[in-house]
């Protein structure tokens, strides 16, 4: 595959630049087995309408035909399962979970990795999406199955991470 090169002006990053290595969505580490797309995320409604409101450029404009977002606020009503289930920007940066490159977090750093850039934070982020599935064992335990009204705010946190707990 021929390299293709993006460059980012948005709120959060001007004339950041970076590569296109692999095909989209093709090519995963083995371990890295997101249950769904960033296009059927947006479209699902995550992180409060707001997360993207702004990188429309970067990123394929059919991601944005049917994604729930909201460009002015935060709005959980706008959420899968209706709640808020984020942490501010600053608590994530308090907690070293911000990569320099991907200053928006883990769905910004999937968003690009989907699209076939590889960086040198893949292992850690693959790591902490592979962390998140005790949330899983959490619902599956103690939830009927494909009860949405059961622990909302975990399963929306979820589809933030690319799992779809709508199936659980």
């Amino acid at each position: 595959m021929v390299k293709k090169w993006v460059e980012v002006n948005d709120l959060m990053q001007q004339g950041y630049v970076y590569a296109l290595t692999e095909p989209m969505g093709r090519n995963f580490h083995p371990e890295f087995r997101p249950e769904l797309t960033p296009y059927e995320m947006l479209e699902l409604g995550i992180f409060g309408g707001k997360y993207m409101t702004d990188c429309g450029p970067e990123y394929p404009r059919s991601w944005f035909e049917s994604a729930k977002l909201c460009p002015e606020r935060h709005d959980p009503a706008l959420n899968f399962f209706g709640v808020n289930a984020s942490q501010p920007l600053s608590v994530w940066r308090a907690k070293g979970w911000i990569y320099e490159e991907d200053p928006r977090g883990w769905f910004q750093w999937y968003c690009r990795y989907y699209m076939g850039r590889r960086c040198p934070d893949d292992d850690r982020q693959i790591r902490r999406w592979k962390a998140i599935r005790r949330h899983i064992a959490q619902l599956e335990k103690n939830c009927p199955k494909r009860d949405w009204s059961c622990r909302r705010k975990q399963r929306q946190a979820l589809l933030h991470w690319a799992y779809d707990s709508r199936k659980i």
